[in-house]
């Protein structure tokens, strides 16, 4: 069975194995990069949960039989607080297409509600075709606006964006 947990300093080492796991998987699926975040100190790790256990900002670990199966973050942007942004998403190949990936966006949406939110966004790079039909299905829809994606000139991040219900 699997428990969606807010990633808090408990789960640090289990949020720096998955994060690093998605970064060697899908590497142009995030803005950051393994060879980064993998020089990260046990302190810059614990930061990062401190800032993703805030009120204006989360994390979320996938887990079944407690080991990370999938990993969700959102922040509220800081400048449109009825915005939420959903970043950093990533479900463990073996456990795609059963439904973790929608409950972490579930818990996502329920978290952004309870702060406000009546929108949800995100960027998503534009060679990945699976992850976009995934979001549509949930309801996202691209807003028309793109970013380069910083690490392949080639590629560019599309938004998309959905009402918090």
């Amino acid at each position: 069975m699997i428990a969606i947990e807010a990633i808090t300093l408990e789960y640090v080492a289990v949020f720096k194995e998955i994060r690093l796991c998605a970064l060697q998987d899908t590497p142009s699926a995030f803005g950051s990069t393994y060879a980064r975040e993998s020089q990260l100190t046990d302190d810059e790790w614990r930061s990062r949960v401190t800032r993703w256990s805030g009120e204006s900002g989360i994390g979320f670990l996938a887990l079944e039989n407690g080991v990370a199966c999938g990993v969700a973050g959102c922040f509220l942007h800081p400048d449109d607080r009825t915005r939420a942004q959903l970043i950093s998403m990533w479900t463990a190949p073996a456990h795609r297409q059963r439904g973790v990936g929608r409950m972490l966006i579930d818990e996502v949406t329920a978290w952004a509600r309870l702060r406000g939110a009546t929108f949800l966004d995100l960027f998503v790079v534009s060679s990945n075709e699976r992850a976009q039909h995934f979001y549509e299905r949930l309801g996202f829809v691209r807003t028309g606006r793109t970013l380069p994606y910083p690490h392949d000139p080639a590629l560019i991040e599309y938004e998309m964006a959905r009402e918090i219900a």
